[in-house]
């Protein structure tokens, strides 16, 4: 089938459009700067557009099995001031409109709608509560953008296009994102802490989110919020220990909440705050993660062997076959 995907160039989109081509998909990733991919997967192609119009793509959403909407602007990318906050929210609502556009003027609707989001949806207020998808969304600036994020395609669900969000957690990757940055201080032997200590830390090896995706792009009963995030979340401190474990290093070097902020301004938020998301909907669909506690994923990223002392059997990876593909055929 074909599939389209905004944002197939980022920490999510690479391997997420490698891993499809690889299942015989035709797979588009819709790129403003296509001449400055240097490595574009096998089997992907890549399609220019502007990041706020179907025009010069808007026809391949026509007869499309999927489209992926992972666009936006780097959360993390630069510190917040309130000309960075505008772009990180229009940015993904802009790139919500094109979807909608293409989808609105295919004759042929795609087959379903991942639309990204994030567990920040739910705000930095959630306390030690598990944080399912039937939380109502926060009042801060992320808990915002993400409502707007999933708002901006909504209207799909009208035109009978099936809709799933994903509310994706920390996303644990050796290829980019938070996870590089964290682990760095602990290599240098000054590792530990951020603020209190006490915040919930959701986190997702890549591939258990690359493979959830394919998983909701599949199963036909997948409508709706799902939170993407590992079933054993943990605390700030225990995921610097854990670090700390895989690599041979001390992790009792605290990084203050005060300097945080004065680093990061509000940014600071992102290391200051967290959910205790667990993945309730995805769970109850039968998902199986490959990754499910924080040293079984730590492990594998940073390829120590890690003390087994204190960690069960649980803390290898899940012994389960990969989900279901989705059917490569004819469009």
């Amino acid at each position: 089938m074909r599939i389209i995907i905004t944002g197939g160039t980022g920490l999510i989109g690479k391997p997420l459009s490698k891993a499809l081509a690889a299942d015989g998909h035709e797979v588009i990733v819709l790129t403003r700067t296509p001449e400055k991919v240097k490595e574009a997967p096998v089997g992907v192609k890549l399609q220019k557009w502007d990041g706020k119009s179907a025009e010069g793509w808007g026809e391949l959403a026509d007869g499309a099995g999927a489209i992926i909407n992972l666009a936006g602007a780097g959360i993390a990318d630069k510190r917040w001031s309130q000309e960075r906050k505008r772009e990180i929210r229009q940015s993904r609502i802009d790139a919500g409109k094109a979807v909608m556009a293409a989808i609105t003027a295919a004759s042929n609707k795609p087959g379903v709608l991942i639309q990204a989001s994030a567990v920040g949806y739910y705000g930095v207020q959630t306390g030690d509560a598990q944080v399912t998808e039937s939380f109502s969304p926060g009042g801060d600036f992320l808990s915002k953008v993400c409502f707007d994020w999933e708002a901006s395609t909504a209207p799909a669900s009208k035109q009978g296009v099936r809709r799933a969000v994903i509310r994706t957690g920390v996303v644990l990757s050796n290829e980019g994102g938070a996870f590089p940055k964290q682990v760095l201080p602990f290599k240098l032997f000054a590792g530990g802490p951020v603020g209190s200590g006490k915040q919930w830390y959701p986190w997702i090896h890549i591939d258990d989110e690359v493979r959830a995706i394919q998983f909701l792009i599949a199963n036909d009963k997948a409508e709706g919020p799902f939170n993407l995030s590992a079933p054993n979340p943990v605390t700030n401190k225990e995921f610097g220990r854990l670090i700390g474990e895989a690599l041979g290093r001390p992790s009792f070097m605290p990084a203050p909440a005060f300097a945080m902020q004065i680093v990061f301004g509000e940014m600071a938020m992102i290391l200051l705050e967290g959910q205790r998301a667990v993945p309730q909907r995805l769970l109850e669909l039968g998902f199986k993660f490959k990754y499910e506690t924080a040293l079984a994923a730590l492990k594998n990223l940073l390829g120590a062997s890690a003390s087994t002392n204190g960690a069960s059997s649980a803390s290898k990876p899940t012994e389960e076959k990969q989900p279901e593909p989705v059917a490569a055929g004819k469009e």
